[in-house]
């Protein structure tokens, strides 16, 4: 341990000489059309030199991203602000704070272990109001803010993270020349999306390609299908209260869900390959089907990341495109959207780490992300012309129109279920083993973790 805790004091020296050696700022103030007024503002509050230190995931280019961001929050306020990332983060930052040397900002990848800190003391609560901001000024704000809500140590609720960064995963992708030859219009509800289905079939196509290979993960892609479809068939609470476990998978709304995902992907006419390839066929190669020629399949249900794995030279937005998953418009349950994020939170609790919330805040701290891309807010007060391409941009407005957002869900659960039972029971459910039964033997599996 003691090897682990001197390496990372030497991070933060070694940081000494990165970004705020960096003077020259990525895009002149008051340059294009960022909202510079808010970057003004933020030279209000002087740190006169006082070091903040921010600890979180990203190495690599996305370090170097961050790294600009944050010089501006050094600039205006004169602040001394020092970024290490790990691929360790979630190991370390526990070893930190439990050695008291913690840096004054964690960026959390996950709301759970944010939640295990807050509930041993090691976060300190945001400032007052900051609750209320974020339900004014973030779409579906509500939802942030019980994203980073947690008990504190005396067991009461406090706000502790705030969200910068996000991802979405609501999405289905297709290809807009096959649509078009095909006379097909984007669905606009559940009810639309499977008529879709049935008459792409119905014209002898195949509607979906769906594959949950993964090697030791393989089976996760249907828990990301499981938890869009409690979010379409089922409040927001009841969907906290399968995460926690507060309600079992066993509940008939679970397999509900479930078999809303068989609806799909056990469905013979429906999936390229039949219903038998679905737990063989690796995710990776799942969504080429949509470029084949005639088309294997015409829809592809997954995050906004996989279009790194479509065939070289796929331009998106031109040879491939995507929609939102749609919400059924028969239930009262608006356009909730399943994604995931970073949350940050004060792990050690100064003037600049409250400047430096305050500076998340601020327009000028997501346009100057959204300007290089790889960057998603819910921020309704942004300048959406500034993201870096119009898929940026429409990914954007996912967020920015959803009532409902939840973080995905399998990411919250123990790891033996999350990461273990979950992903397994999903594989064989696909195979055909009855979702009833699945259900009681991912529950089982989570009892015994208790």
């Amino acid at each position: 341990m003691k090897k682990i805790l001197y390496s990372t004091a030497m991070a933060w020296v070694l940081a000494a000489g990165s970004a705020q050696a960096q003077t020259a700022l990525m895009f002149e103030p008051g340059s294009g059309d960022f909202n510079w007024e808010s970057y003004e503002a933020l030279k209000s509050t002087q740190l006169n030199g006082e070091q903040v230190t921010v600890f979180g995931p990203w190495l690599g280019p996305d370090q170097k991203v961050v790294e600009s961001v944050l010089a501006y929050f050094g600039a205006a306020t004169g602040a001394d602000v020092k970024y290490v990332g790990s691929d360790s983060f979630e190991q370390q930052i526990m070893i930190d704070a439990e050695a008291g040397s913690a840096p004054n900002v964690a960026v959390f990848p996950q709301p759970g272990l944010a939640a295990d800190m807050a509930a041993r003391g090691f976060l300190s609560p945001l400032a007052g109001g900051t609750g209320d901001w974020i339900r004014e000024n973030y779409a579906a704000g509500q939802s942030w803010v019980d994203l980073g809500t947690y008990a504190n140590a005396s067991g009461e609720d406090e706000l502790f993270g705030f969200f910068y960064k996000v991802d979405v995963k609501s999405l289905v992708w297709y290809s807009p020349e096959n649509f078009e030859d095909a006379g097909y219009e984007i669905p606009t509800s559940m009810e639309d999306l499977k008529a879709l289905s049935e008459q792409i079939v119905a014209d002898g196509g195949t509607p979906w390609c769906i594959g949950l290979g993964s090697g030791g993960a393989t089976g996760w892609p249907a828990t990301d299908w499981v938890e869009d479809m409690m979010l379409r068939t089922q409040t927001p609470e009841v969907y906290d209260q399968w995460v926690t476990n507060e309600i079992p998978f066993t509940d008939e709304r679970v397999v509900a869900a479930i078999d809303e995902f068989g609806a799909f992907a056990r469905n013979n006419d429906f999936v390229a390959g039949g219903a038998g390839a679905v737990a063989s066929t690796d995710f990776r190669d799942s969504p080429k089907g949509l470029f084949s020629s005639p088309p294997q399949c015409y829809m592809h249900r997954q995050a906004s990341f996989i279009p790194a794995f479509f065939p070289e030279g796929t331009s998106v937005g031109e040879d491939a495109d995507f929609f939102y998953f749609p919400a059924y418009s028969g239930k009262d349950l608006g356009n909730p959207v399943l994604g995931a994020g970073t949350l940050w939170a004060i792990t050690s609790d100064s003037p600049g780490a409250q400047a430096l919330v305050e500076f998340l805040k601020s327009p000028i701290a997501h346009e100057l992300w959204m300007a290089q891309s790889g960057f998603l807010t819910p921020h309704k007060g942004v300048d959406t012309g500034i993201y870096a391409d119009d898929t940026q941009r429409a990914l954007g407005d996912v967020l920015l129109g959803a009532t409902t957002f939840r973080f995905d869900g399998s990411d919250l659960m123990p790891g033996g279920v999350g990461a273990g039972s979950f992903w397994t029971g999903m594989v064989d459910y696909a195979g055909g083993k009855p979702a009833a039964e699945v259900a009681a033997e991912i529950q089982a599996s989570w009892d015994s973790l208790k």
